[in-house]
């Protein structure tokens, strides 16, 4: 017989493995402060250290959350792509608004991001599609992503239809695919500390310029 499970109340695990996050330390621009801890986290062996969670909402405020890869950033913003049909894509247009979160948990870091979202160019959109595996492009046309199926089978169907599509020509980039770009507001450093005692320091966008404030743990 299986065991009971862990109590989730019981698990602990005191966050001492690295040291203080200080605002002396931390570059002049969250762009740069960014790109400094990803290159730590995949040096680090993070796990897909470009998996980061998308939180939106619906007009009504509903909110839903999933996890998507980053495909790009700069100071403008953070990227990733997607079917525009889909939930959260659909969400996007409705309310543009969304949060992220890089969960970088063996760093005992993460950075949240809160800002708009809007569509990057379709130029854009069409370079990086045509970089995918061939698979993935059949795939963005095949999956009416976030649709009720009647089964695995239905998925199967539409790659199959896809194939047969495009034969062995290129496959362009579905009209209902494309890129989204999270514009920061606020951005933030989580550094895991002893006792719960978390160091926080955020970038908060305040008419037009950036400013570094302490958040408390």
């Amino acid at each position: 017989m299986p065991s009971d499970p862990p109590s989730p109340a019981g698990m602990r695990r005191d966050y001492t493995e690295h040291g203080l996050l200080l605002e002396s330390s931390l570059a002049e621009k969250w762009a740069a402060q960014f790109g400094l801890w990803f290159a730590e986290a995949a040096v680090a062996g993070v796990p897909e250290p470009n998996a980061m969670i998308v939180a939106t909402a619906d007009a009504a405020g509903h909110p839903s959350a999933r996890t998507v890869l980053l495909k790009g950033y700069d100071s403008t913003g953070f990227v990733f792509f997607t079917n525009y049909e889909s939930q959260k894509g659909v969400e996007a247009a409705e309310n543009p608004y969304a949060s992220l979160v890089f969960p970088w948990f063996s760093m005992q870091r993460q950075v949240i991001v809160t800002g708009s979202v809007e569509r990057v160019s379709r130029a854009e959109t069409e370079e990086y599609f045509a970089s995918r595996p061939r698979g993935s492009q059949l795939g963005a046309w095949a999956s009416p992503q976030s649709r009720v199926l009647p089964g695995r089978e239905a998925v199967d169907a539409g790659l199959e239809a896809a194939a047969k599509r495009f034969g062995d020509g290129p496959v362009p980039a579905p009209p209902h695919w494309g890129g989204l770009r999270v514009c920061p507001a606020t951005v933030e450093f989580w550094q895991g500390r002893g006792n719960r005692l978390h160091d926080r320091l955020r970038y908060r966008l305040v008419g037009g310029d950036w400013i570094i404030e302490r958040l408390a743990p």
